[in-house]
């Protein structure tokens, strides 16, 4: 056995530099480079690593430590989780930066490498700088704070450490059920402290995916519980689209006719168009999904994690017998909803059961039931594509109690815009290149997105909906487009999540990688402030107002914003858009751009799609001196009672 003296950060550098993946025979480079953002926790130790010998890993150069995290996280979901990219930062402010992005990681099941310093192993210069002192326990550092959020948390307290702590990082990376957020705490002392390692630690080493089988036993469940059913619904989650099965559930579905609805995370595995994709499902869905999400006598979910926003808190299911097959290679997740256990892969799964039903004659009940819900579908879609502000009698998808007549004229007044938002997304649902990847994670652009978005191409929907984290679109988009450089990636965001973070756009700049930041401007967190007033609430503090001097309250005047401004100063090709012309010119412009362009464009509050037959179970108050609230709470206790308790 060789031995080869290196520091722990020069042996942590050459051992990713290793690592493969390799998927149906497919192998892969599994971390492709490492964004980092360099201070005294990180720079001299796997700083000069990199510096010295950083292999064939890409060295990416971060602006905020959670903007570049989520930009890894993008590159990894766009990827389907087979490559990575990870992260450095300091200790203290700058690891904490990156808590964030770990929680959106390991909510959406994406792999994620954290490699935050630390304070020093050896505790000799204690209290260093950016140090958290707790008397009760002297070992805890800012890092701890990881272990909430990240799949698998250590700490590398010798060099020796490193070879269970990596080995243990890569099985959980490269596991579909268990993969997440990884955080491998690097104190500085330890990070330079030289030891002889073995040679075999640095071999290439292959990790396979290994596609989990049905069980014989647990497929006669799936086989005898579908038997009896007559109106199925597949939900199909991301899981199917990590698993690359889109063209199993394709032949599955069509064999049996059983309709498939989607999840944030699958929408985009099977095109639009398909006779038997009907759409979003749940808080977010679209009609026709919705519509048979009421009916349906069994629920097939496959890849998903059942959300409130895809089960509408457990209540859009209303058949009095509905029964759930659950389909997932994550045992955990496979018990929700009380259901029947299938743990295997999702395409292996699929071609199990397409099989056995087959040999059953299976075909579903739904007859015409499925076209019929989706010509509902298109011809919503339409109408809201269609909308246009009228004037004084124009009447708002969400048409709540606000004082309409005052808020248009101030918003148009102030920005010469009256832009209906679900008529800028039919026509960026019309005009973006085919093959276009759009990014959106926060505020009610996915909602609208779920419900109204048509995908074209495979893979090209990728929203972060399981920690729906503003802040996420900028900074992924440059992920995606590092994952996917032939392909136009466009960020839709809403103002409050353009605000919130989106550092890495001068990334993008640096890099010369072209995002496109398609910004809906309604000086509102308008989401929230539709959550509001529909629960019985006025308008508090999620517009963007001024300080009233008067009322010492925030309900002054719109605070206007040029985002435009703020991207040309980054380097950006900018565009400022009220009219759906404009919107097209500057579309077409951005195609020949190539530095990253931002569309600023103002559409008017309260435009954005309304809810079909849906429900959230969302906190409120059970007691009030408004009446309003009062009647909501009554209706929330309704609806509870109505939905399912587990």
């Amino acid at each position: 056995m060789g031995k080869i003296r290196l520091t722990t950060a020069q042996a942590l550098v050459r051992f990713l530099d290793n690592q493969y993946l390799s998927v149906d025979g497919v192998e892969t480079k599994f971390v492709k480079g490492i964004f980092a953002i360099f201070g005294h926790g990180n720079a001299l130790g796997l700083g000069q690593a990199l510096e010295q010998d950083n292999g064939d890993l890409t060295v990416y150069q971060g602006r905020n430590e959670q903007g570049m995290a989520h930009a890894a996280i993008g590159f990894a979901k766009q990827k389907l989780r087979r490559e990575i990219i990870a992260c450095t930062a300091s200790v203290g402010p700058g690891a904490a930066n990156m808590i964030t992005a770990a929680a959106t990681a390991s909510a959406n099941r994406i792999p994620l490498l954290l490699l935050p310093g630390d304070v020093f192993a050896t505790r000799q210069p204690d209290p260093v700088l950016q140090q958290i002192e707790q008397s009760y326990d002297l070992s805890i550092s800012t890092n701890d704070a990881f272990r909430a959020v990240s799949k698998y948390w250590d700490r590398i307290n010798r060099p020796e450490q490193l070879m269970t702590a990596c080995i243990n990082a890569m099985r959980v990376l490269t596991d579909p059920a268990e993969t997440g957020a990884v955080t491998l705490s690097l104190p500085q002392d330890v990070q330079g402290e030289a030891w002889d390692f073995p040679d075999y630690f640095f071999q290439k080493r292959v990790h396979r995916l290994d596609r989990r089988l049905p069980t014989a036993l647990q497929l006669d469940d799936a086989l005898k519980l579908l038997a009896g059913k007559r109106k199925p619904l597949i939900i199909c989650g991301g899981g199917v689209k990590y698993s690359a099965a889109g063209e199993a559930l394709r032949q599955f579905a069509e064999h049996h006719a059983i309709p498939f609805a989607e999840t944030q995370a699958g929408k985009g595995t099977i095109i639009s168009d398909h006779p038997l994709n009907v759409g979003g499902v749940g808080e977010t869905g679209c009609l026709a999904a919705n519509l048979l999400a009421k009916e349906a006598d069994v629920v097939i979910g496959i890849g998903t994690r059942y959300t409130d926003f895809t089960t509408s808190s457990k209540w859009i299911f209303q058949h009095p017998d509905v029964s759930f097959l659950n389909i997932n290679v994550s045992n955990f997740d496979s018990y929700k909803l009380d259901g029947v256990q299938l743990v295997a892969d999702a395409r292996e799964a699929l071609t199990a059961l397409d099989k056995g039903l087959a040999a059953q004659g299976f075909t579903s009940g739904w007859g015409d039931r499925i076209s019929q819900a989706q010509s509902q579908l298109l011809k919503e879609t339409q109408r809201v594509f269609q909308a246009e502000y009228s004037g004084a009698d124009f009447i708002p998808e969400i048409a709540d109690g606000i004082d309409r007549e005052a808020l248009f004229s101030e918003f148009t007044r102030l920005t010469h815009s009256c832009l209906t938002q679900s008529s800028v997304l039919g026509t960026l649902n019309e005009q973006l290149p085919k093959n276009a990847v759009i990014v959106a994670a926060a505020g009610s652009l996915p909602g609208d997105l779920q419900r109204v978005w048509r995908t074209k191409d495979y893979n090209g929907y990728h929203v972060e909906y399981g920690y729906s984290c503003m802040g996420y679109e900028v900074n992924a988009s440059l992920g995606v487009k590092l994952a996917e450089p032939d392909r136009e990636v466009y960020t839709l965001v809403g103002d409050g999540s353009f605000m919130m973070l989106h550092s890495e756009l001068v990334t993008s700049i640096q890099e010369g990688t072209k995002i496109n930041v398609v910004l809906f401007d309604n000086m509102t967190n308008g989401c929230i402030n539709n959550l509001q007033l529909g629960h019985g609430m006025d308008s508090f503090a999620t517009e963007f107002r001024f300080r009233n001097a008067e009322s010492g309250k925030l309900n002054g005047g719109f605070v206007p914003v040029d985002f435009a401004a703020i991207a040309a100063g980054y380097g950006c090709k900018t565009y400022r858009v009220t009219t759906l012309a404009e919107l097209n010119q500057a579309l077409e412009d951005a195609r020949k751009e190539t530095v990253s362009t931002l569309i600023d464009i103002k559409v008017l509050p309260k435009t954005m799609v309304h809810n079909y037959l849906s429900w959230w179970h969302v906190g409120g108050a059970q007691v009030s001196r408004s009446e309003r609230i009062n009647a909501v709470a009554q209706t929330l206790n309704e609806h509870i009672e109505q939905a399912r308790k587990y």
